[in-house]
This record gives structure tokens, C-alpha cells and sequence, in this order.
């Protein structure tokens, strides 16, 4: 069996790999001539496994008038002449509410679960490298609304096994003193002892390194999908335009794993698949011994402003904001300065960040469906598979994506119930 992998981040990968293991033959495709180089390069670094909270809940009422007037807004909306954008809108509104974020919660968590499962085990057969570390989280609450709010949601987590705690500022200072600097900002923090860390890309590469010593795999770089041949409801062939000219590929499966581009795909197959791009940035900064302390070693996200601070080594990685604007990759100067702002803010001597160039600007586009749920599993066509829709949860579900997918492909019994993930 020859399983084409279309899409080189973090969910191709996964799913790459996952096939590979179970005895395909596999050929993944990417634009890039490198893995991880677009979503999955500088995402928040973050290996959240119990705090999946969904964006789409009830509060997102209440928030929609600051979120569209208020110049600090964590969110921003540029309305656009795109029907795929107010559509995504108004399922992501209806979605809203609590008994549609309570399930969704939990068909993330148990993605989560099953992904924090996979990992440790991929980490056990392969030897990679990719700065991981079970470092712990806390999320930073700054009103009693919030903490309330965090309350409910802790409970309903702690019926299915979320080892999960509401502390107080001093507690949250003697777990991660720099906080200090900025702590009159909060009321209490959510800690969560088991949330991990790691490089996105380098566990990319270093996964895809593993798979080369594999005679049944190939890596095409360079190679972007610009067409498909389908007969009798099958995909006989894609297109690729390359360096040298344009190649038609044949496999006997396709996953599409291509992140937003994959609604592109979709249509070329007759199908419409209800993503639209959340669009993230991030910066990193160089922590020296000077200020190794200064910076937090403990992964903090900052609810209010929707920005998360993640250690890495001798790095920091922060990453922020939700910007529904279209398919715009361009790097805003104005919001990478308000990721330098926050960081001098909370952690003013965490590192030097007085030049932006040394801070490794990026922007990405997480592909997201409405309720926040993935799409998994059997597209309309009877040999092309989907892994997409991760939103800004892909690096934590991509290892559960990928062996829930191999177990739909392979005709094995699912470790997870896979209906919530079904195409619709």
C-alpha cells in the first residue's frame, strides 16, 4: 500500500509516520524544502493536554464588543467580500454556547489524551530531539469572572482523570517566581502539573530524519498542488508543480494534511471542508545565564490577552493573538511589538529584546473549524483521508490525530471513539 502524505507540518508528519509504522509505503509532499516551515514553525511551543478549552463558548458574547472596538483587543476581525469567512462565522457564533463547548471539551480531551499517549511512546522507539519538557502550566486569571469560570471548567475536567488546581498569587509566585515583577496583574493562576513543552520544528525534523533511514519513504520538497485527477469517485493522481517543471503523482491513498490550503484541495474534489484561518504570531527570545531566572521555567499563558510564554532551552517563545483577516501572512510590525511590549511587562529582564530582528518574527495560519473539533478520517472520496482543522491546538493532537487516522486506514480497532471526528 502507497500512502501519499499531502502537507509537511506537524500533522503530515505525524501521519507520515504513523503509516510508515504500520507498513505503507510512503511518499510526503510538501511546498517547502524543508518540513514545519509555515503553521508549524513558531507555534506557542506548548504540549497542552488539559487545557482545551474551546475558543467557540458562551463567553465569547459577552467579550464580541471589546473584541471588535477595543484597540487592545486580543482578537481582531477584518471583514472581508469572502463567503467562506462569514460562514465560518456564523457556525463558529452558533457554536458558541455552553452545552456545545462542554462537548467539545471533552472530545478534545480525549484527542489530548490519546496524543500525550503517542508521544511518550514515539519518544520511547525514536531517538529525537526537540527540547520536550513536562515543565507544568499555569494560566494567568485576572478578574473573578475568569476565575469562576476556570472553576467550572476545572471540575467538569476532573471527571475525566484532569489533574487540575485553582492557586493563589503566592502560590503562583513560589511555583514560578518571574511572575513577581508583574503580579499585581492577576487574582490566582490554573496550574496543571503535567503540560509539557517542546519545539514544534525541530520535532518535525527530527521525526522525519527517523523516517529517511526507512527504504519505504520519500520526502518531495518543493513540490506544490496545483491540480488533481479523480475518476469514479477516486483520486487517480495530484499535480505538482516543481523546480524543474510539473509532475503528476500517483499513490494508492492521499491524506490531506495541507492546514488551511486544504480547503483549496477539497475543492478541486468536489468537497467543502469548513476551515477558515486563525491567524497567530510569535517571537523568540534568547535567554542568557544573566537571565535564565528572570524568565519563566514554567509554561505561563496570560488568559486576558490570549498570550502564552513557553521555555525552551535557553529560548522563550511567545506567541499570541487570534486575527480572523483572510489568507494575510504578512508580519505585522504593530502586533510584534505589542508580543515585545507584554513580554517587557511581565518579564522585563527575561532576555535582550531591544532589536526585533534577533527575535525571529513569524506569523501562521492555524486552521480552524467552527466548534474547535478537527476533522479526521474519510472525505467523500473513496481514497483520500483528512487530518486537518486543528486550530491552535495542532502540535498538542497531532500525535493522536495521526494514530487515530492509521487506525481508520488500516482497518484497526480505534484507541478513541473517531465519530466526533468524522467528516460532515
Amino acid at each position: 500500500m502507497h500512502s501519499c502524505v499531502l502537507g509537511g507540518g506537524v500533522i503530515g508528519v505525524t501521519t507520515a509516520y504513523q503509516l510508515l509504522m504500520a507498513g505503507h509505503e510512503v511518499t510526503l509532499i510538501d511546498a517547502q524544502d524543508n518540513v514545519a516551515q509555515m503553521t508549524s514553525l513558531g507555534n506557542g511551543a506548548q504540549l497542552s493536554y488539559s487545557y482545551v478549552a474551546p475558543l467557540a463558548d458562551a463567553s465569547i458574547w459577552s467579550k464580541w464588543p471589546q473584541y471588535l472596538f477595543s484597540p487592545k483587543s486580543p482578537l481582531t476581525f477584518k471583514p472581508q467580500l469572502d463567503v467562506s469567512q462569514w460562514s465560518w462565522l456564523a457556525q463558529f457564533l452558533s457554536a458558541s454556547n455552553t452545552k456545545r463547548a462542554r462537548k467539545t471539551s471533552l472530545q478534545l480531551l480525549t484527542l489530548a489524551q490519546l496524543s500525550q499517549a503517542q508521544i511518550l511512546t514515539l519518544m520511547q522507539q525514536e531517538q529525537l530531539n526537540f527540547q520536550h519538557k513536562v515543565s507544568g502550566k499555569l494560566v494567568m486569571l485576572s478578574d473573578q469572572a475568569s476565575v469562576d469560570s476556570a472553576a467550572t471548567q476545572i471540575a467538569f475536567q476532573a471527571q475525566y482523570g484532569c489533574e487540575q488546581s485553582i492557586l493563589n498569587m503566592d502560590a503562583c509566585l513560589r511555583l514560578e517566581p518571574a511572575l513577581t515583577h508583574a503580579q499585581h496583574r492577576w487574582l490566582a493562576g490554573v496550574y496543571t502539573p503535567g503540560e509539557a513543552v517542546g519545539d514544534c520544528a525541530e520535532f518535525c525534523q527530527s521525526l522525519m530524519e527517523a523516517m529517511l533511514q526507512s527504504t519505504r519513504f520519500q520526502f518531495l520538497s518543493n513540490s506544490q498542488v496545483i491540480g488533481v485527477e479523480k475518476k469514479a469517485n477516486r483520486l487517480s493522481a495530484v499535480k505538482l508543480r516543481q523546480i524543474n517543471g510539473t509532475q503528476k503523482f500517483v499513490a494508492d491513498n492521499f491524506i490531506i494534511a495541507l492546514g488551511v490550503e486544504s480547503v483549496t484541495l477539497a475543492r478541486h474534489l468536489g468537497f467543502k471542508i469548513p476551515i477558515y484561518p486563525l491567524k497567530g504570531y510569535s517571537i523568540t527570545v534568547p535567554v542568557t545565564g544573566a537571565t535564565s531566572d528572570a524568565a519563566p521555567h514554567i509554561s505561563i499563558t496570560d488568559l486576558s490577552q490570549k498570550i502564552v510564554y513557553a521555555r525552551l532551552g535557553d529560548q522563550l517563545r511567545i506567541a499570541g493573538r487570534v486575527e480572523i483577516v483572510g489568507n494575510d501572512l504578512s508580519i505585522e510590525p504593530k502586533t510584534i511589538a505589542e508580543l515585545v511590549v507584554a513580554t517587557q511587562d511581565l518579564f522585563p529582564n527575561s532576555g535582550d529584546l531591544s532589536d526585533v530582528s534577533f527575535l525571529s518574527p513569524w506569523a501562521g495560519m492555524r486552521p480552524a473549524t467552527p466548534t474547535g473539533v478537527p476533522i479526521i478520517g474519510q472525505s467523500p472520496v473513496r481514497n483520500v483521508y483528512l487530518n486537518v482543522g486543528h486550530g491552535a491546538l495542532g502540535w498538542t493532537l497531532a500525535c493522536g490525530s495521526a494514530a487515530l487516522l492509521r487506525n481508520l486506514i488500516c482497518g484497526e480497532s480505534p484507541a478513541i471513539d473517531a465519530t466526533p471526528f468524522s467528516f460532515k
